[in-house]
């Protein structure tokens, strides 16, 4: 089977008159309509009139050689977490569905709209991103691409988004990751996502979770794929992004938190990709880090996710819980027992931890660990509110380690490794580190993500 295409390939194929946005966006609306696939359940709204008015007028502005980027007409999905003009932020919510539509675009979308990506739709998540399994009552809950037939799950919060993007109906999806929303999804589904810096992309126009750990990122195919979707909305340059040397790269792969409880497969696929990256140069360090071990604990009573989400949600909460999904109204409640006090110190542990964990990450290239403990959980095997809750603590469990560091990660595919699970290797480093992150994981992706000859 031939492989998917990369943005940049699209935008080669576009330029050559080898494709047109009308072809591209008639294809994915075909593949998001066909019944037999999960298009009803990673979409929550398409507006195909609209959609296609979009993209034949980037092929007539492409004609004329006033094509606004060379991404000009290229579908993508978005997460129904962002404001888009015109159009009701739900966050996978039922009880917003009376909410007065957006006036304008959340400024992440803005930019990608004004490079000329056509949004094909708004994408399926857990509901107000409160989980890191994907699962949605009231919408569905799209499937992952592994032993589809079996009902995984596909990773939250940004699932739809995943989706879209793993069975061809988008060509890029843009989520939000405040404990692993994009990597998550992404490992479960054999692709990249990428959690960049926090305070890199505006916030302005997202729904949000928790403000102290929210971040704007991608989900795609390639490192490079995310890296330019990532600098649109960071509006950045567009640079060609340039694979770091792996030769005596400095890797830590920290023994602290981040390896306990690893399923089998995870674990092959890991010390599979470890070899590689040895293999290929890198000097691979295992190691504490002490950091990490803190973790659980600054989060024993909700953390910032529970106390945030609980001020924003806290109204609407007593007007219209009974429309709310259960397992996120219970989470959501859980920040109603946190005193200011409680938030106060938790600010102060934080910045403790930041500071302490920056200090150590400053001695290495880049952190590297699986970005999910676990493969992809069959929905049938979360029926139980406390398996589904032992579940989701360990698929977030890595991801959240970075978000509380507060550093930047992108998770990329594990292939080769012995197993035909989908496994993430999440490649991380300090705030600010995003270039060196990503061309690091552009390397690594080349030795870890290369399909079978």
């Amino acid at each position: 089977m031939k492989p998917a295409p990369s943005l940049a390939q699209l935008c080669r194929d576009l330029a050559e008159g080898r494709t047109s946005s009308e072809t591209l966006v008639e294809d994915c609306l075909a593949r998001i309509a066909d019944p037999a696939g999960e298009g009803a359940r990673a979409f929550i709204k398409i507006v195909p009139d609209q959609v296609r008015a979009v993209a034949k007028a980037m092929d007539l502005l492409r004609g004329v050689h006033a094509a606004p980027s060379p991404f000009a007409g290229i579908p993508i999905a978005v997460k129904d977490l962002f404001d888009i003009a015109g159009e009701v932020t739900t966050a996978g919510s039922r009880v917003l569905a009376d909410a007065p539509p957006a006036t304008r675009d959340a400024p992440a979308i803005a930019r990608l709209r004004r490079a000329g990506f056509v949004v094909i739709g708004r994408t399926n998540m857990t509901e107000f991103a409160y989980s890191g399994l994907g699962l949605n009552p009231h919408y569905g809950t799209p499937l992952s691409v592994w032993r589809r037939t079996e009902g995984h799950a596909p990773g939250g919060s940004s699932s739809g988004a995943a989706i879209s993007v793993a069975d061809g109906m988008a060509h890029g999806a843009i989520g939000s990751d405040t404990g692993g929303s994009c990597r998550i999804p992404a490992a479960f589904n054999g692709l990249a996502g990428f959690k960049p810096t926090a305070r890199r992309v505006p916030l302005e126009g997202a729904l949000p979770l928790s403000p102290a750990l929210d971040s704007v990122g991608p989900i795609a195919r390639t490192v490079g794929c995310c890296a330019a979707l990532d600098a649109i909305m960071a509006d950045e340059p567009l640079d060609v992004l340039q694979p770091a040397s792996l030769t005596g790269l400095r890797v830590l792969v920290p023994t602290t938190v981040a390896l306990d409880d690893l399923d089998a497969e995870v674990a092959t696929a890991f010390a599979s990709a470890l070899r590689r990256l040895s293999a290929a140069g890198a000097q691979v360090v295992e190691a504490p880090f002490p950091e990490f071990a803190e973790v659980a604990g600054i989060n024993a009573k909700g953390g910032f996710t529970a106390a945030d989400s609980y001020a924003w949600h806290a109204a609407l909460l007593e007007k219209s819980e009974a429309g709310y999904d259960p397992r996120v109204a219970v989470r959501i409640r859980r920040g109603a027992s946190q005193t200011a006090a409680d938030y106060i110190n938790l600010i102060a542990a934080r910045h403790s931890l930041v500071e302490r964990a920056a200090r150590r990450l400053a001695t290495v290239d880049a952190v590297v660990m699986p970005s999910v403990a676990m493969v992809p959980p069959r929905i049938a095997d979360l029926a139980d509110d406390e398996a589904y809750s032992r579940a989701n603590l360990r698929s977030l469990r890595n991801a959240t380690l970075i978000n509380m560091v507060d550093g930047c990660a992108i998770s990329v595919p594990i292939r080769e490794g012995g197993t035909d699970a989908p496994v993430g290797l999440m490649i991380a480093g300090p705030a600010g580190a995003d270039h060196r992150i990503l061309a690091i994981a552009a390397a690594a992706e080349a030795v870890v993500s290369a399909a079978p000859a």
